[in-house]
C-alpha cells in the first residue's frame, strides 16, 4: 500500500528531491568528517585530532547562528521554492570545490573548515524554507502522515549516504565529493518540477528585524513548543555521538572508511523503520510522554554505544538510537508544523533551524572538546548520561510537554 502522500504528484517531486538532498549531504559530511580526522591524524595524536574533528561543528554552527534568523524572513517574503533551489545551487558549488581541492593533492585543514562553513550557510537557507513546503502539498488530514514520510525521505537518504560515500571514498576521495554534487543537482530538478506553490503573506511586524524576532517570540510565547524544541536540542548538543564515528571507526573498531560509512547510516536504518511505521500508524495519545520516553532510550543506547568494541553491537546501538531520534523529531516537528500559521512558518522554521543546527554542529565541538580532555569512549558515555538526565529535567519544567495527549488536541490548543 502506497502512503497517502505519495498519491500527490507534486509531493512526490518533492520528496524524492529530499532523498536526494539528504543523500549528498549525509555522504559528504561522512567523507568531510574523515578527510580532516585523516588529515590531522598525520601530524597529531588522537585527543588532538579530535578537537580538529570538532571544529568542523563549530564551522558549520556559526554561518546558522549568523544566517538562520535571516533565512525564516527569507523564506516568509520570497518564494520559498526558489529560495530551496537557490540553496542547493550553492552547496552544488561549494561541494564541487572540495572534490577539486582533493583532486589537486594538497587539501587543507583550513581549506576544509571555510567550505565546509560555505555549505552550512547555504544550508541555513535550506531548511526554513524546505520545511514551510510540506503543509501546502498535501491535505490538513494527511499532514501527520507527510511529516512522518517527510522525515523517511531525510532519513531514507541518510541511511545510503553514508554508507555509499564512504565506499565511493575509499576508491576516490575526490570521485565521493564529485558524487554528491550530482545528487544536488538532481534535487533542483526535482524541485523545479513541483511547480509552483501557493504561499500566504502578511502578520506580525512588516520591518525584516521584526519579523525575524516574531518567529523567536513565537516559540517562547508557546511552552509547548519551547519545551518540546528545546528538549530536542540540549538531548543531542549533549548526547549526540556523530562527531565521534570517524574516532569510532579508525582507532576503536579498526573498521576503515567503509566501517565509517556503515556506522554513520545505522541510526538512519533505526530511524527509517520508525517513520515508515509512523507514516500508517501516526502517535495518537500521550505524545509528551513518549518524547520524553524516546529521548531517554536514546540516552541509554548512547552510553552502550560508547562501551562497545565490536562493529555489529555498535550498529545495533546506533539502530536503536536512531529509532528514538524519530520518534523525538517527529513528535517536534508535528507540533511546530501544527502550531504555526502558514505566513510564519519559514521565521518559526528558522527559529527551530537555529536550535537543531546547535544540537548538531556545536554538539560536535561539544564532544570533540570533551574527548580531547577525557578521550573519545568518555565523551560518549557521559553525554549518553546527560540525554537521560534531560529528558528528566523537562518532564518536570515543562509539565505542558508531559501531559501533551494528541495532535488534534494540541492544534486547537496552540492555534
Amino acid at each position: 500500500m502506497i502512503p497517502p502522500p505519495l498519491l500527490h504528484r507534486r509531493f512526490r517531486y518533492f520528496w524524492v528531491a529530499r532523498v536526494l538532498t539528504m543523500l549528498a549531504h549525509s555522504s559528504t559530511v561522512i567523507c568531510m568528517g574523515w578527510l580532516v580526522y585523516d588529515l590531522a591524524r598525520r601530524s597529531m595524536d588522537v585527543r588532538d585530532s579530535a578537537l580538529r574533528l570538532g571544529l568542523v561543528g563549530l564551522v558549520q554552527f556559526l554561518p546558522f547562528l549568523l544566517f538562520s534568523p535571516f533565512a525564516g524572513y527569507v523564506a516568509d517574503r520570497f518564494n520559498r521554492r526558489r529560495v530551496v533551489m537557490t540553496s542547493l545551487t550553492a552547496q552544488l558549488s561549494s561541494i564541487a570545490c572540495v572534490a577539486l581541492l582533493v583532486w589537486s593533492g594538497r587539501p587543507t585543514l583550513e581549506a576544509l573548515y571555510v567550505l565546509a562553513g560555505f555549505i552550512a550557510a547555504a544550508r541555513s537557507f535550506y531548511m526554513p524554507a524546505n520545511n514551510a513546503l510540506t503543509p501546502k502539498l498535501v491535505p490538513a488530514e494527511i499532514l501527520p502522515n507527510a511529516i512522518a514520510l517527510y522525515a523517511i525521505g531525510g532519513r531514507a537518504g541518510a541511511i545510503i549516504g553514508p554508507a555509499l560515500g564512504g565506499f565511493v571514498f575509499a576508491i576516490s576521495p575526490w570521485g565521493a565529493f564529485t558524487f554528491g554534487s550530482v545528487l544536488l543537482l538532481l534535487a533542483v530538478l526535482g524541485q523545479w518540477r513541483v511547480g509552483p506553490i501557493e504561499q500566504a503573506v502578511g502578520g506580525g511586524s512588516a520591518r525584516p528585524l521584526g519579523m525575524i524576532v516574531d518567529g523567536f517570540r513565537h516559540v517562547r510565547s508557546n511552552r509547548l513548543l519551547l519545551g518540546a524544541i528545546s528538549l530536542d536540542m540540549f538531548s543531542v548538543l549533549l548526547g549526540g555521538v556523530t562527531a565521534m564515528l570517524p574516532i569510532f571507526a579508525r582507532d576503536i573498531l579498526h573498521a576503515g572508511p567503509e566501517g565509517l560509512g556503515l556506522l554513520r547510516a545505522a541510526p538512519s536504518i533505526g530511524a527509517v523503520a520508525t517513520g515508515v511505521w509512523l507514516s500508517y500508524r501516526p502517535l495518537r495519545r500521550g505524545i509528551g510522554v513518549k518524547m520524553l520516553a524516546a529521548v531517554a532510550v536514546f540516552g541509554v543506547a548512547t552510553i552502550v554505544f560508547g562501551l562497545s568494541t565490536f562493529l555489529p553491537s555498535s550498529m545495533a546501538c546506533l539502530i536503536v538510537l536512531g529509532a528514538a531520534d524519530m520518534i523525538s523529531v517527529n513528535v517536534r516537528q508535528s507540533l511546530v508544523t501544527i502550531g504555526t500559521p502558514d505566513h510564519m512558518r519559514g521565521r518559526v522554521g528558522a527559529a527551530s533551524t537555529l536550535f537543531i543546527s546547535a544540537s548538531n554542529e556545536l554538539g560536535e565541538m561539544e564532544s570533540g572538546a570533551l574527548a580531547a580532555l577525557i578521550g573519545p569512549v568518555g565523551s560518549v558515555v557521559v553525554g549518553g548520561a546527560c540525554a537521560i538526565g534531560i529528558a528528566a529535567a523537562w518532564a518536570w519544567l515543562f509539565p505542558e510537554l508531559r501531559d501533551a495527549q494528541d495532535f488534534t488536541t494540541e492544534r486547537t490548543q496552540l492555534s
